[in-house]
């Protein structure tokens, strides 16, 4: 089995972490941070964080809210 990437203490106590998999994808989600991305590849990241919270659905509702009000 693959070693389990280390998590910076900050996502351990924000990110629900009850899988082995959950490590593996902040691993990801580090690496990718670490490269250059395009903007919509950098937003998608940051979407993919808060899949990771507890409460995700609390940053959907803050990021449709954003969009309602753009396009009203």
């Amino acid at each position: 089995m693959n070693k389990l990437p280390k998590i910076r203490p900050i996502d351990k106590k924000r990110y629900v972490l009850k899988e082995d998999r959950d490590y593996f994808i902040l691993g990801k989600i580090y690496e990718l941070e670490s490269k250059k991305m395009t903007a919509e590849d950098k937003k998608m990241v940051k979407f993919i964080r808060t899949q990771m919270i507890d409460d995700w659905r609390a940053p959907i509702m803050k990021k449709l809210d954003e969009l309602l009000k753009k396009y009203k």
